[in-house]
């Protein structure tokens, strides 16, 4: 069975950090590209990193730009998104999903999710 399963959201003040984990279950996580999206409550999912499966390429929405990094450790078949600087308007819950190839404009080809992990940014 094909899983994707997120941890590490959680309740952080304004400027902290979190680091998200996004674990592959049932295939390789390096044969896939993976992006993380965010929804929050009353608007649409938005695609927040990706990290490409070609060339290791990492790509990023320009709301998180120099704030957010997406590694990938292949021996624990696990991709990371770690989150400094955080703002309120973070505030989300954060998807893990697989797809051929990268992009962050759609969710449309993206055929593994995993249950999503909510990130609150509050003081």
């Amino acid at each position: 069975q094909l899983e994707l399963v997120e941890s590490g959201g959680g309740l952080v003040q304004p400027g902290g950090s979190l680091r998200l984990s996004c674990a592959a279950s049932g295939f390789t996580l390096g044969y896939y590209a993976i992006a993380w999206f965010r929804q929050a409550p009353g608007k649409e999912r938005e695609g927040v990193s990706c990290f490409s499966s070609n060339d290791g390429s990492t790509h990023y929405a320009d709301s998180v730009k120099g704030r957010f990094t997406i590694s990938r450790d292949n021996a624990k078949n696990t991709v990371y998104l770690q989150m400094n600087s955080l703002k309120p308007e973070d505030t989300a819950v954060y998807y893990c999903a697989a797809r051929p190839l990268c992009t962050l404009i759609t969710t449309t080809g993206y055929d593994y999710w995993g249950q999503g992990t909510q990130v609150t940014v509050s003081s």
